[in-house]
């Protein structure tokens, strides 16, 4: 009977992570496609399935084209000033709008996955991503500001550490996100760790000596 069981949620493993996107994918399109499908049949009188989220496609390829055209810039110049009269409107715009650019387009932020010793004693280290290089603005020099997504959640923290502290892992940003997304249970294939920064100074230090003692 126990292996009846065992093998039960064995199946529901492999079976419900593949559920559990179906039903998203398909409540997300039924409740997307309904809704401008409905829109649709009141202006034109017709009703096909799938053409709610065709047309939800081709006017966010059509604003997104826009976008990067120099028809663009008044329409950005006219945001601005909306948003200048409201502060708040503007901080959330900024902020969705940032959040956004840092997962796709030309301006990427969670592409650095980086490992940092939080506890140089024992040597703890958390995985997370660099998000900015530079933080002169700010006034802190020879720093950078690292995420770090929360495990199960989708939230984070972001820290501003010394440089010479993080290293960065060679594997793929999706795959470092799958890790720390999961708690460390989804394994990262083929993870290969670049040697920290600390460690490279050391070795150059150490070849510069032995280079020394061997010419005296």
């Amino acid at each position: 009977m126990k292996k009846i069981f065992s093998y039960f949620f064995q199946g529901l493993i492999y079976i419900a992570p593949i559920g559990i996107t179906i039903y998203v994918i398909y409540f997300l399109f039924t409740v997307i496609d309904g809704f401008i499908r409905g829109y649709i049949q009141k202006l034109f009188d017709i009703n096909i399935p799938g053409l709610g989220i065709l047309v939800l496609f081709v006017l966010i390829t059509l604003l997104g084209l826009i976008g990067s055209t120099i028809i663009a810039r008044p329409i950005k110049k006219l945001v601005g000033k909306i948003l200048d009269k409201a502060p708040l409107l503007r901080v959330i715009y900024s902020a969705i709008r940032d959040l956004l650019s840092a997962f796709v387009g030309k301006e990427k932020k969670f592409d650095q996955p980086v490992l940092v010793i939080v506890n140089t004693i024992s040597n703890l280290e958390k995985m997370g991503f660099i998000t900015q290089k530079d933080l002169s603005d700010l006034g802190i020099i020879d720093k950078v500001s690292v995420y770090f997504p929360h495990s199960y959640n989708f939230s984070g923290e972001m820290f501003i550490v010394p440089k010479e502290l993080v290293r960065p892992i060679n594997i793929s940003p999706a795959e470092a996100m799958k890790f720390i997304v999961s708690g460390g249970v989804a394994r990262a294939e083929e993870a290969l760790v670049i040697q920290p920064e600390v460690e490279r100074k050391k070795d150059k230090k150490k070849k510069a000596k032995d280079k020394e003692g061997s010419g005296s």
